[in-house]
C-alpha cells in the first residue's frame, strides 16, 4: 500500500484542461482522489478560474493542495499564449474541429509572450526565448508582422532584427 498522505504538506498537481469547461470528474479522480478532494468540486473551480481569460483554449492548470484546500492557477503554454494573442473569436470545440490559426500578430506581442515564458525557457537570453515563441508561431500557423516566423528567426540570428535584453 502507498504511504499515508499528510494533509499539511503542499502538493502540486498539474492537469491539462479546456478553459471554461468542467472536465470529466473521471479524469481528475486518479490525481486528486488520494489527496481527499472531490473531483467534481475541483472541476468546477478550474472551470470558474479559466472561464474569463482562457475560454475554449487548452491550458495547463496547477492545483496547489494544502490542508485539503486546492488553489487553482493557470500555467499557460506558449501555444495558448500565441492563440490568445491572435484575438480570434471564441469557438465551440465540439462543433469546429482542426481549426487553422491563420492570423497575424506583431513582434511586440511575441516579445511579451517570450517575457511571460522566460522562467520556463531554456534559452540563455531573451532573443533565444523570442525564437522559441516564433517556432511556436510556425506550428500554430500564424504570421508575425506579415512575415513567415522562420524568416524572422533567421533575421534575429543574423542581427537584422534587434530584440531588447530586458
Amino acid at each position: 500500500m502507498p504511504p499515508k498522505f499528510d494533509p499539511t504538506q503542499v502538493v502540486d498537481v498539474y492537469v491539462r484542461v479546456t478553459g471554461g469547461e468542467v472536465g470529466a470528474a473521471s479524469s481528475l479522480a486518479p490525481k486528486i482522489g488520494p489527496l481527499g478532494l472531490s473531483p467534481k468540486k475541483i472541476g468546477e473551480d478550474i472551470a470558474k478560474e479559466t472561464a474569463k481569460d482562457w475560454k475554449g483554449l487548452r491550458v495547463t492548470v496547477k492545483l496547489t493542495v494544502q490542508n485539503r484546500q486546492a488553489k487553482v492557477s493557470v500555467v499557460p503554454s506558449a501555444a495558448a499564449l500565441v492563440i490568445k494573442a491572435l484575438k480570434e473569436p471564441e469557438r465551440d470545440r465540439k462543433k469546429t474541429k482542426n481549426i487553422k490559426h491563420s492570423g497575424n500578430i506583431s513582434l511586440d506581442d511575441v516579445i511579451e509572450i517570450a517575457k511571460i515564458m522566460r522562467p520556463r525557457s531554456m534559452a540563455k537570453d531573451l532573443s533565444g526565448s523570442v525564437k522559441e515563441i516564433l517556432g511556436t508561431c510556425v506550428s500554430v500557423g500564424c504570421t508575425v508582422d506579415g512575415k513567415d516566423p522562420k524568416d524572422l528567426q533567421q533575421e534575429i540570428t543574423d542581427g537584422d532584427v534587434e530584440i531588447p535584453e530586458n
